[in-house]
Order: structure tokens, then sequence, then C-alpha cells
């Protein structure tokens, strides 16, 4: 009978272990790449420090790997309330069978704990602190019963200090060289995916995430499955509303920087190449394109004509 319980219990570890081994852990570094400029959107818009909103996510969801957050995409241990119509996941917490939020993206996710910060009255008194005082709202949020963890506001603190995301409020981009997998294998910024939506790839661009266009995709549904408003889809990508997609076509979903990564300063314009073009080509704003050219809006380069991607052209070309 023991030596039966024994193969059992081996069989069972073994099957855990190779479980473990074939699940894809998210690194700190990678979750700072995949989500800072999710936060620094969000602290424009609601006012919460992008350095609070990224470290708690981090803290709360263990860097993306959490149960909650890979079966959620809930990143910050939000509990149901009584206010919460959405769907919902039960897990252990402070009590067992907890009721949880559950979100369609990542996104969604970090969007209602902006909103639910600024809607709730125990935080109000945060918004009045300065947006780069991280150390105070950290503090603030221990006091206000955020979590029950009597290290909760040390821990932000640290997180934060560690790895430099104060840079946030000040709107910098935090820059990670050669981020690396759980492996150790390096990344290519360029081929990074993740499956937000768990229906389609979601890319990496000069981080900002895009998608490539599928048969069946219209301006109209991408929109509803984006969760975007109309107006959204068409800034970010310099577009008209309602413009017809081809498959393949790439669409940015979230604001084009206004200038390319360090790594791509110049482009050399190539046959039938137009700035529109060349600047969906690096996530760089149209208008933004233009200006660092000295070029009037609608122009187009000419075969061999160098194009400024960070730095403005010479006055005399």
């Amino acid at each position: 009978m023991r030596k039966t319980i024994y193969i059992i219990t081996l069989i069972i570890s073994i099957s855990f272990s190779h479980k473990s081994q074939g699940q894809k852990v998210m690194t700190r570094e990678q979750y700072i790449n995949t989500y800072q400029g999710i936060a620094r959107s969000q602290m424009e818009k609601y006012g919460v420090p992008a350095s609070i909103i990224l470290a708690q996510g981090m803290l709360e969801s263990g860097n993306g790997n959490s149960t909650l957050a890979v079966k959620a995409n809930n990143h910050f241990g939000i509990k149901c309330h009584s206010s919460w119509t959405g769907p919902k996941i039960y897990h252990d917490d402070d009590k067992k069978g907890e009721c949880f939020r559950k979100y369609r993206s990542p996104e969604q996710s970090y969007r209602d704990h902006s909103e639910f910060l600024r809607g709730g009255r125990r935080y109000a008194p945060l918004f009045d602190l300065a947006p780069t005082d991280f150390r105070g709202w950290a503090m603030g949020l221990k006091n206000a019963g955020y979590a029950t963890d009597p290290q909760y506001a040390i821990k932000l603190i640290r997180i934060i200090e560690e790895n430099k995301l104060y840079l946030l409020d000040r709107g910098v981009e935090i820059k990670i060289e050669s981020p690396t997998k759980g492996t150790g294998e390096l990344i290519d910024p360029e081929s990074f995916t993740i499956d937000i939506f768990k229906q389609r790839e979601v890319y990496m661009r000069n981080r900002i995430k895009y998608i490539k266009v599928k048969e069946g995709d219209t301006y109209q549904s991408l929109t509803r499955e984006l969760e975007l408003m109309p107006w959204q889809l068409a800034k970010y990508n310099d577009m008209e509303r309602d413009e017809k997609l081809t498959i393949g076509q790439e669409i940015y979903i979230q604001p084009k920087r206004r200038k390319a990564e360090p790594n791509h300063p110049l482009h050399v314009a190539e046959e039938g190449e137009t700035m529109y073009s060349i600047s969906q080509m690096y996530g760089i704003r149209l208008n933004s394109l233009y200006q660092r050219n000295r070029m009037e809006a609608g122009t187009e380069p000419e075969e061999g004509d160098k194009i400024f991607l960070r730095g403005r052209s010479p006055k005399n070309r």
C-alpha cells in the first residue's frame, strides 16, 4: 500500500514539475517594458502617479504571474464589492473563496484601478499630493486601507526606488537594457508578443502595442473588440475614421510617439514610401515626423532622401 501511495505521489509531482517548466514566467523587466506606457497614460488621464500604478501592478500581480493576473487579468487584486456588475472570479485571499473582478484585458484592469482610486472617497486626499510624491501616495494607500499588509507602503517604495519608476512621474520613459526571459534568453523588442485578448497577437514596436489586421476585421469591429472610441483608433494611426483596412495592415492600439527608438535615428526613403508609411514603420506621429524634417504636411520624400526619426534635419538640406 505504501509503495502504491509513493508511486501516485511521484507521478503527481512529476506532472506538476512539467507543468511548471512549461509555463512562461514574466520577469520584472518584461513587466515594466510592457506596462509602463499604460501606467503613464492612466496618470495623464486620472492623476494617479505612474510609479504608484506600476509598482502596485508589480506587487499585486507578482509581475503579471499571479493566478488573478493570469486567469482574470486582475493586476491590482481589486475585489468585487457591491458596485461591481462585471465578470467575477473566486480566489482565496484574506478569506476562502473571495470574489475578485475579472477583466477582458490587462488594460481594462489598469483603467478600473485608476477609476477605483479616483472615485473612492477614502482616497480623495491623495489627489492633493504632488504628482511626484510617490512616498506620500504609498503611505496614503496603506492608511486608506488598500491592503492589509502592514509593510505595503514600504514594499511599494522599495519597488519604485529599485526600478527608478519615479522617472515615469516626470514624463521620462524607463529604458531597460537587454531585457531577458525567465530562461535568460534575450528578447527582441520587435518580435515580443503577448496575447492580451486571447484571440490575436499583440506586438510591440517603439514600446507601443499594435496588431495586424485579420480577415473579417473592419474599423468598426476593431473599435468594439479593443474597447476604443472610434476617434482613438483614427488618431493613434493618423487615419480617417471608418477607413478600409487591408489584411496584414499594422494598426496601433496606443498613441504613437514623437520620435523613434535610439537605434533608429535615421531612415533612407525607398521608392514608393510615404511619410505616412514611414511613420507607421517606426511608430512615430505623422505631424512629428514632418516637423523633424522641416517638411510641409502632405509633401512626400523622394527615393534616397534622409528622413530624421529622432533629431531635426539641418535647415539647409
